[in-house]
């Protein structure tokens, strides 16, 4: 199973899930999920809770991002390189979907701070959905963390390939 943690704001249009809900069963853990608007286009920026990989795609049919979930962090990890093996593993696991509010604050720090850089990844105008993927590959090599000891630093384009080998080589 697998938790999408939408933001206030963004949680009234989800179909929130009922009582008390632990952690995902995934490598990755946790989703965290916001919208934000970058020259007045509306898009959804998804963080994992243990890698903090970044995923941005456009906010159209937000009401239906639990049943596409498994399919936007498959073809994330396919454009990190990450073998397929352990993609399919991932994405078995993360189902069903289960909506509920955020529950860690960093992450939803680390996604404010992703939101501050997304605009200066983009060119003023002129880019639409396929240039986010570039935005995602300048966000992944960002140090998260980094305000705390070395051993807390996560790079989440090594953190994510880490947790998913550790993960699912062992099971």
């Amino acid at each position: 199973m697998a938790i999408l943690r939408a933001t206030q704001k963004l949680a009234k249009g989800l179909p929130t899930s009922e009582g008390s809900l632990g952690e995902s069963d995934t490598a990755l853990g946790d989703w965290y999920v916001n919208r934000l608007t970058v020259d007045r286009q509306p898009l959804l920026l998804l963080v994992s809770a243990r890698s903090l990989l970044a995923i941005l795609t456009p906010a159209r049919d937000a009401r239906h991002l639990p049943h596409r979930l498994a399919a936007l962090v498959g073809a994330r990890l396919k454009r990190l390189g990450v073998a397929e093996s352990l993609i399919a593993a991932e994405q078995a696991a993360m189902e069903p979907v289960a909506v509920a509010k955020t529950a860690d604050r960093s992450v939803v720090g680390i996604m404010v701070d992703y939101a501050k850089m997304i605009p200066d990844y983009l060119p003023v105008t002129g880019w639409d959905a396929t240039t986010l993927p570039f935005v995602e590959a300048h966000l992944q090599e960002n140090p998260c963390h980094a305000g705390g000891p070395d051993a807390g630093v996560i790079f989440p384009d090594q953190a994510t390939p880490s947790l998913l080998s550790s993960r699912w080589h062992a099971a």
